[in-house]
């Protein structure tokens, strides 16, 4: 096991960007603190060789460019927030709109924009960095001075841990994620339309035109969201018009449920994923259109999917809903593990 510390570049306002590279039995995973990003996972790939199963930027050009949210640490809050706005304590607070009249991903500037803090480490679960902000109050309209940490860790078993802290001084909502996107065919490889994938999901979250959802969750026995047996994501996706919906885990009480399994059928590469929040945000990349990936390679629609731990879209809108709500003295702290078999 161990880690390595590299430069990935600078900042047009002077700022240092850094790599690091953590690897532990045969999976190598590197991040930089640049948004908290995971920026590839590696896996062997015959004899000697590597694939990259994680779609990405070769450069700090292209995470500082216009992306879909590669690998990023997504906040204050994941998904979207409908008309950009939200009351807490009788009090209105209105959003940036980024995503026609909704809220998507933390705004105009997110999380994924600035240089965290970093501190690497060999750890119990292995080398492990730990990355670091403080979000002042009022940042893209959210109250609270919010101080955050988010610490991946890679075991010899080749599972990948990420956990979650925030603290704020005053009540505010917080719903934090990592926006990777997986193929395990390889980054670059074309379609995961044929990778087999099973959620342990019951429900799902019907959703309007602009993707906030309608209401309650809806069953998704027997219709194109039932993936509760195993089956190919390309089956019944037209159906489905394309997934970019939240799917509600099957969760019999606090702490870890595996939720997810995928597997390539062609390598036989397989992923397994686990969480303590309460949903996750299936996305089968149906925006993705040409964008320039690695060492030449492009990304198109269902060049890869993600699975995106959270709590519900809109919640601080729908006190129906699991409650993201972070009080002073409190801790918002969760935890999602993805594992990998090559």
């Amino acid at each position: 096991m161990s880690i390595e510390k590299k430069s990935f570049g600078t900042l047009a306002d002077g700022s240092e960007v850094s790599l690091f590279v953590l690897k532990a039995g045969v999976v190598t995973a590197t991040l930089t603190d640049y948004g908290a990003t995971l920026v590839s996972i590696l896996l062997p790939n015959g004899r000697r060789g590597h694939v990259d199963i994680l779609l990405g930027a070769s450069t700090l050009g292209g995470y500082t460019a216009k992306h879909p949210f590669f690998g990023v640490t997504v906040g204050r809050f994941a998904n979207r927030i409908a008309g950009s706005r939200f009351s807490l304590g009788g009090k209105e607070y209105p959003l940036f709109a980024n995503d026609g009249k909704n809220h998507l991903h933390g705004g105009l500037k997110g999380f994924n924009t600035f240089v965290w803090s970093a501190t690497a480490s060999e750890g119990p679960k292995g080398p492990t960095v730990r990355f670091g902000r403080t979000s002042p109050d009022g940042e893209e309209g959210y109250p609270g001075t919010l101080e955050v940490s988010v610490t991946f860790a890679l075991s010899l078993q080749g599972a990948l841990s990420i956990s979650y802290e925030a603290r704020s001084d005053a009540e505010t909502f917080v719903n934090l994620t990592n926006h990777s996107y997986f193929n395990l065919g390889g980054e670059g490889s074309g379609s995961i339309l044929d990778h087999e994938l099973r959620l342990a999901c019951p429900s799902y979250l019907p959703v309007d035109a602009g993707l906030i959802p309608l209401g309650p969750a809806a069953p998704v026995k027997g219709g194109p969201f039932d993936f509760t047996l195993s089956k190919r994501i390309g089956r019944d996706i037209a159906a489905a018009g394309g997934y970019d919906h939240c799917f509600i885990l099957d969760r019999p009480g606090p702490g870890q449920v595996q939720f997810a399994e995928v597997v390539e059928p062609v390598t036989g590469r397989r992923m397994t994923a686990s969480t303590t929040l309460p949903a996750v945000q299936f996305y089968t990349g149906n925006f993705l259109a040409g964008f320039a990936g690695k060492r030449g390679s492009s990304y198109d629609k269902h060049g890869g999917f993600c699975l995106e731990t959270q709590f519900y879209p809109d919640s601080p809108n729908k006190p129906e809903y699991p409650n993201c709500r972070l009080l002073p003295g409190q801790v918002w702290a969760h935890e999602t593990i993805y594992s990998f078999y090559p």
